[in-house]
């Protein structure tokens, strides 16, 4: 926009860092050169912007190399390329994505450490936090566990680099919040800086809340012209700003990855970030830090621990998603020194050394083998070094409950400690809390008996910022309600952990063990688990069953009527309500006769894999073979569940509140896409367009007796199919889940309908303040929102682009508009690079010939697009189906990326619409590196019918007739966010 004249044309004045120091920071060519200015060491480097130019740069500098994009967040588009051929095809998509790339020597095997700085217009310049990487360099920050402070560094170390981020930072002209990356020689003191973010990052989230310093807000506060000086520290409320934190614990901060998501996606993790989600553990030894941050990754891993690997020394050479499990393996069970897996995987031996601790403490409790030989002693110190009472449990063959009641019959506890930066050399006061048991007091007292509420704990796809949203809105109503909050999450990159939105925050696990171990310290008054999606419901009847915690709304029994698919359906066939045909089965003959009575598609589900993973469409009778026998294993102790599937139906999201089973809010989202969908992939209509009232009104009726029947209090979320009736007359409409908690669209539809559910939800779950019913969808309204998907498809590479009934999306945006043309066309241009196809460019078919690939050309056709298809079948399909429509066929290499780059450059392909039936078969199948390839050249891709047709129409009717005719600032704007030079 600088350059575009736009802030000087409005008079638009820049706060805190200038533009300048921007540029110098993210322009790898002035970035380099501004830190020999200063005798600071960079990684040797050269700035390019043609592929040649990078193969020359490579050559010059000697591989490895590493590639960086200027520009770009997340390290997207970078990689490491040992020769010219990894370099051509690395360098070929990550010039798509960015105008500039940086060809650097590789420093992998490195240690790599980040500081974060903060320095005002006066320069007072102070160091907050340092973190060190648990992996070598050769992992973006972003997917390495990382820890706070540093572990490894002596003191010389740690204050020459404390030193050089200063001097850049002063050097730079910082003002507000700096962000500096270092690879540190492993076995000296040469050290390379790695890259300058003169602005908030990822890690700036994580820094401030290791840290308890706030750092967005300070920065917002220089930006404003005032001095570290003058700032009250936010958090201990008795010092400035200008105080460097200190620490009396360490945090472990460790990614979630969802790859296995993910259809022939490379789980290999590197230089360009591929988590969705992170976690940060909060312990006074490395080993409590570290395993309660791998239980906050997923409650499936009882801590540190081993899993299986077809090559083992692969996984520990070339890190991927799973190599902290790798490491569990070679200690656990294969016998590995820390020599030789310090070797391997260039992991720091004193990080190895404490992980080691953990091994040989779980060794002695399993040769002891019984609960009841265990001492107090050694449970105390199992429970130092982070070990939950479950992971005990598995150790001598006992239960969770009876370690809980051996260790509390010890008078074993947690004690509460605070976060005041300060190291508790100052009195400070802050809410800001997390709980250890290497501590002998409590840093406060217990008094307010106040409401927990339960986070939404790590973001992952199918659970992220909605939950958290709903989790704050829930605590701030609580507030408001003249209640004493207490707020458990353990993810800092959520406001939920703001130390300013509870009155207390723990930051901790949401786990039944640590749940109950604050509820029990602050005799909470009650516990709320319908905010923060599935992880608290998992909980939910264990905390009043056997924790006797009293849980707020609808009861755990209820939730479980819900949650079990065989109660669930046996109450909607009690209160008359459609549901899909289903059956749990125990062999493959059940399941085929099953198919073959309803017919094929089915739905199959092994029931055995939780959060509906691994569901799978069917379509004969040979692929239900192929699933049940190679994935499912179906036998009486792994029973796969099987439904039918309803081709062609649509698809109905309703988000409601009940009190004591009366409905008192609901709101009607239709989808765009057919059901099949997974309704976080979809595109959402709110309030729906092609519902008539009859239609509504039922839809309404089933959300009453769902109320009623389940006694709900509190939010609830049902996803209802609308489908043709064979028989004639009005359609079926029939209930495929219904969830007793928040849903992900409770945001959407308290902002587009103007009334907080949650709010709503809150006052219902106190019981104080409830409103009367109400019915908005009734209310007539001259706009509507639409709700589109945001995936990550640029970032996993080799992945499937593909959309099913697993959720795929990592992000979600929605507009408003006066019809669904202006709301769609608004919401896709607002989406991560995102560049419109203008006019005279080309545009790329394929799939399966449909009514709908024939009306997106027909759509298309008069705004002289020029039309492509890969093979003959789909071109004399689509000119016969579409009048005067001229498609050219070309050639489409699936073996040879180069080749294919070359194809679509020359016929300057410039969006793809892919319309496939099914995933690919293979990595040479036409459709997948149709679809793969317009992701990894920055091409828009289109590949579910209903959306596509819907976009052809918004260019239809947006777009100019003829080539060239976008207003140039428009242009400019969208090559500028599509990654083009300017």
């Amino acid at each position: 926009m600088q350059h575009m004249g736009i802030f000087e044309k409005y008079g638009v004045r820049v706060l805190g860092t200038s533009v300048r120091t921007l540029e110098l920071s993210e322009d790898r060519e002035l970035f380099a050169n501004a830190l020999k200015d200063i005798n600071i060491p960079v990684a040797e480097s050269i700035a390019v912007t043609t592929l040649d130019d990078a193969l020359a740069a490579a050559d010059q500098i000697g591989y490895p190399i590493i590639v960086r994009a200027a520009f770009a967040l997340g390290g997207l588009g970078s990689g490491f390329a040992n020769n010219p051929e990894e370099l051509q095809n690395l360098a070929s998509k990550s010039l798509t994505l960015s105008p500039q790339i940086l060809v650097e020597k590789s420093l992998k095997g490195w240690k790599e450490a980040e500081y974060e700085v903060v320095r005002d217009a006066s320069d007072n310049c102070i160091t907050v936090c340092n973190m060190e990487n648990f992996d070598p360099l050769g992992v973006h920050t972003g997917d390495s566990i990382v820890v706070s402070p540093s572990q490894t560094f002596s003191d010389e170390e740690y204050h020459m680099l404390r030193s050089a981020a200063i001097k850049i930072v002063r050097h730079l002209g910082v003002v507000g919040e700096c962000n500096v990356q270092y690879a540190l020689q492993p076995d000296g003191l040469d050290y390379r800086v790695i890259e300058v973010n003169a602005r908030l990052s990822r890690s700036s989230a994580l820094a401030s809340k290791a840290t308890g310093y706030p750092l967005a807000y300070t920065a917002a506060k220089i930006g404003l012209g005032h001095t570290l000086p003058e700032l009250p520290n936010a958090v201990t409320k008795t010092t400035t700003a200008n105080f460097e934190p200190s620490l009396d614990y360490i945090v472990t901060k460790m990614p979630r990855w969802d790859l296995a998501k993910f259809q022939n996606v490379k789980r290999d993790i590197g230089s360009s970030m591929k988590s969705v989600g992170e976690v940060m553990a909060i312990g006074r030894t490395f080993e409590e830090s570290f395993q309660k941050a791998a239980r906050m990754v997923d409650p499936k891993w009882n801590g540190f621990q081993g899993d299986q690997f077809d090559d083992l020394d692969d996984t520990l050479k070339n890190p991927t998603d799973r190599r902290w499990l790798a490491v569990g393996q070679a200690m656990f069970h294969e016998g590995y020194s820390v020599d030789k897996l310090h070797d391997l995987t260039k992991i720091d031996k004193w990080f190895l050394y404490k992980l080691k601790n953990i091994v040989d403490c779980t060794k002695e409790m399993q040769e002891i083998g019984s609960l009841f030989g265990l001492k107090k002693e050694l449970i105390t110190s199992a429970k130092k070094m982070g070990f939950s009472d479950k992971q005990i449990a598995a150790a001598v063959n006992s239960t969770e409950d009876e370690v809980r009641a051996r260790r509390l019959s010890f008078g074993i506890r947690p004690w509460v400690k605070k976060i005041d930066t300060l190291a508790a050399e100052f009195p400070a006061d802050t809410n800001y809390l997390y709980t250890t048991y290497n501590a002998s007091t409590h840093d406060v007292t217990f008094d307010d008996h106040g409401v927990l509420v339960l986070g939404s704990g790590v973001y992952r796809i199918g659970s992220s910022v909605e939950f958290d949203w709903c989790a704050v809105n829930a605590t701030l109503s609580l507030n408001k309600l003249g209640k004493k909050t207490v707020m458990i999450n353990y993810n800092p990159e959520t406001y939920s952990t703001d130390f300013d939105v509870a009155d207390r925050l723990y930051f901790e696990e949401l786990s039944y063990e640590r749940v109950m171990d604050i509820y029990d310290l602050e005799s909470a008054s009650g516990v709320v688990v319908s905010v923060g999606g599935q992880l608290p419901q998992n909980i939910a009847l264990k905390l009043q069953e056997t924790g006797k915690a009293k849980v707020l709304g609808t009861d755990p029994h209820d939730i479980d009527k819900a949650e079990d698919r065989h109660k669930f359906s046996s109450i909607l066939d009690d209160i008359g309500v459609d549901q899909p045909a289903w059956k749990e089965l125990t062999s493959l003959k059940e399941a085929e006769e099953f198919a073959d009575s309803v017919g094929y598609p089915v739905l199959v589900r092994p029931s055995y894999v939780l959060s509906g993973a691994a569901m799978t469409v069917i379509k004969s009778q040979a692929e239900l073979a192929e699933k049940l026998t190679a994935a499912a294993n179906v036998s009486p102790d792994h029973p796969v569940v099987i439904s039918q599937y309803i081709e062609g139906a649509k698809e109905i999201d309703v988000d409601a509140v009940g009190s004591n089973g009366q409905l008192l809010i609901h709101a009607v989202s239709e989808h765009v896409e057919n059901a099949g969908v997974h309704s976080g992939d979809a595109t959402l209509i709110l309030p729906p367009v092609d519902l008539d009232q009859t239609t509504m009104d039922r839809i309404k009726d089933i959300a009453e007796r769902v109320a009623k029947a389940w006694k709900i209090t509190g939010p609830f979320n049902m996803q209802i199919i609308k489908a043709e009736n064979p028989n004639g007359g009005e359609p079926a409409l029939k209930v495929i889940e219904c969830n007793l908690r928040a849903s992900r669209s409770f945001p959407f539809s308290s902002k587009v309908l103007g009334t907080n559910f949650i709010d709503v939800a809150t006052k219902a779950l106190v019981g104080k303040e409830v409103p009367e019913p109400v019915d908005p969808m009734a209310v007539k309204r001259d706009y509507l929102a639409i709700k589109v998907p945001q995936f990550s498809w640029t970032r996993l590479a080799g992945a499937d682009p593909y959309l099913g009934v697993e959720m795929s999306s990592t992000g979600e945006m929605a507009c408003f508009g006066r019809d669904k043309i202006e709301a769609y066309w608004a919401a896709m241009q607002s989406t991560m690079n995102f560049r419109m196809p203008e006019p005279g460019e080309g545009l790329l078919f394929g799939g399966e010939f449909t009514d709908e690939l024939s009306e997106i050309v027909r759509q298309l056709a008069p705004l002289k697009y020029k039309l492509f298809a890969a093979n003959e079948t789909t071109k004399a399909a689509l000119e016969s189906a579409v009048e005067g429509a001229s498609v050219e066929v070309i050639d489409f290499p699936v073996e040879d990326k180069k080749a294919l780059r070359e194809v679509f450059a020359k016929n300057d392909i410039r969006g793809v619409f892919n319309l496939a039936h099914s995933r690919a078969k293979s990595l040479v199948d036409e459709d997948y590196v149709m679809r793969r390839n317009a992701v990894d050249f920055g091409v828009p891709l289109f590949l579910e019918p209903k959306t596509a047709v819907l976009f052809a129409t918004c260019m239809n009717q947006k777009l100019p007739r003829q080539e060239g005719s976008i207003p140039s600032e428009v242009r400019r704007w969208s090559e500028f966010i599509g990654g083009k030079p300017l």
